[in-house]
């Protein structure tokens, strides 16, 4: 696995990588597992640059779970987009920031559940994309504030428009364009890197207006539209860092490709763990 540094302040995550035959020097598909627990889904009233959506704050309960490490990179895209389809095709090398080991982005949301199903015929495990509790629930890693690593976000720690800043947080030069995945170093306190900034990423969840009515079981919130928008989460390189906040959420169109999205993927954890 990828040597990273982490907050982490107890035991080392349980973990384990999902074999990709062709990813050579390329960073390896790290499945990170997420232990599942009770949370405060949604932002507070008073956090700087809230949005309404963000609301009202819920308490969650999401089981356990196994995600990824990074977001899918350009190595990781490549390698199952030449497998046979599963329901559509796949574009190889659609993003327009080349790099094995930068994030693919120019997906859409079909293109990114596609991606899923290959993975899942090719493993035998249930891939998916992350539901958005369980996208906010491993994003937070067991935090309340507006970014895992407290209340400022800085040049340092995330690729994001730094010309712009937040809670009074230091300035920076603008990257303009995606950076390598592990270019950081540095994970939230479950082992989760790449949650803040350089590609925003798509959740399974259609999105709605406000947490008003949502379920408090982790799951998927779903309406009969399938063309209905899509949740996506974490900010991008092109954004202000209010943009990434854990909290923030948006709603593009399931078809929407740009180089701000991408996604990581999650799989389901057995029921019964060590």
């Amino acid at each position: 696995m990828s040597p990273f540094t982490t907050r982490r302040t107890h035991a080392v995550a349980s973990a384990f990588t999902e074999p990709l035959e062709g990813l050579n020097e390329a960073i390896p598909l790290d499945m990170i597992l997420v232990r599942g627990g009770t949370f405060m889904m949604g932002s507070p009233e008073d956090e700087l640059d809230r949005k309404v959506s963000e609301g009202p704050q819920h308490l969650v309960n999401v089981p356990d779970f196994f995600m990824g490490r990074y977001p899918i990179t350009q190595a990781q895209w490549r390698v199952v987009a030449e497998m046979g389809q599963v329901n559509r095709p796949l574009p190889v090398d659609p993003s327009n920031a080349k790099g094995l080991d930068r994030p693919v982005e120019q997906v859409s949301w079909y293109d990114a559940v596609e991606f899923c199903a290959r993975l899942a015929r090719l493993s035998g495990r249930p891939y998916r994309l992350p539901s958005e509790a369980e996208w906010e629930y491993a994003c937070r890693a067991g935090t309340q504030t507006p970014f895992s690593f407290g209340k400022i976000l800085t040049p340092k720690l995330a690729n994001y428009d730094c010309r712009k800043t937040y809670n009074g947080g230091p300035k920076g030069d603008w990257r303009r364009e995606t950076t390598p995945v592990a270019q950081f170093g540095i994970a939230n306190a479950w082992g989760l890197c790449d949650m803040h900034g350089n590609v925003h990423e798509w959740c399974q969840d259609h999105w709605h207006e406000s947490y008003e009515g949502a379920s408090a079981d982790g799951n998927a919130w779903l309406t009969d539209n399938e063309g209905a928008n899509r949740v996506r989460r974490g900010g991008s390189w092109a954004d202000a860092p209010r943009h990434c906040r854990s909290a923030f959420r948006d709603y593009p169109l399931p078809g929407n490709r740009s180089t701000y999205i991408g996604f990581r993927v999650v799989c389901s954890a057995p029921r019964i763990l060590p």
